[in-house]
């Protein structure tokens, strides 16, 4: 845990420190306004670099446990699908996949050995694991990355009921795209193997969303991904 918190230290010092760039840039925007084409290209490099860094910093957690290699990529293509068919914007779709890459981001401090257990968890480590959404937004809001990511990345294991976590918000408090991010989460989940069973494939993984539409599960955001899968032919590995 020590070597994880410690990695976890030095990331985010360096995420800062371009954020920092970011905002020495934006001032000298204001400052040379004739050179401002060339310093808005600037700004845009580096944001680019710290979008990077991120989905770099996130994709440190799939290592940990094989059976996730790839979990956050696949679940982007399946969210942003589905806030596509649902007719969102270019600029909304965007946020939901930054924020679908990085969700899982606030495991860098669970130890791989609770995330590749393959029996059951105690109580206490059940809650190490259930406090990533937290971690994961307190990382992003250190590095002040946009907050409409970072709230997605916060709720995406919240629930319609209420019976969610870590605040355990209902309804219309959960913010659209952690709803369409909840559903994509759980049929990537379900439809593939994890370290403690075999995968149970996508037919079972629609039926679990249908099942519990409009109680856990956004019912427009399952209705757009069960239209993505019967009549689209969806397929994340195309």
């Amino acid at each position: 845990m020590k070597d994880n918190d410690k990695t976890n230290k030095q990331l985010i010092n360096e995420l800062t420190d371009v954020r920092q760039r970011i905002t020495d840039l934006e001032a000298l925007v204001f400052e040379y306004k004739r050179k401002e084409g060339t310093l808005k290209q600037n700004i845009e490099k580096l944001r680019s670099i710290l979008d990077k860094s991120i989905i770099t910093l996130a994709s440190t957690v799939e290592t940990k446990d094989p059976y996730s290699i790839g979990h956050q990529g696949r679940v982007a293509k399946l969210a942003c699908a589905m806030a596509e068919e649902m007719g969102f914007s270019e600029e909304q779709i965007e946020e939901i996949r930054l924020a679908a890459l990085v969700h899982d981001i606030g495991k860098i401090s669970v130890s791989a050995d609770l995330l590749t257990r393959p029996d059951g968890l105690m109580d206490n480590e059940y809650m190490l694991i259930k406090n990533h959404p937290q971690n994961g937004y307190d990382i992003l809001e250190k590095v002040e990355f946009p907050d409409s990511v970072a709230r997605i990345v916060l709720q995406h294991h919240e629930r319609i009921n209420g019976t969610g976590y870590p605040q355990g918000l209902s309804g219309e408090d959960i913010v659209m795209g952690a709803r369409i991010l909840s559903v994509a989460d759980v049929v990537e989940a379900i439809a593939t193997q994890r370290s403690y069973r075999k995968a149970l494939g996508i037919d079972k993984a629609l039926n679990e969303i249908k099942r519990y539409r409009d109680l856990l599960y956004d019912p427009d955001a399952v209705d757009a991904c069960l239209r993505l899968f019967r009549d689209k032919k969806f397929k994340w590995d195309k």
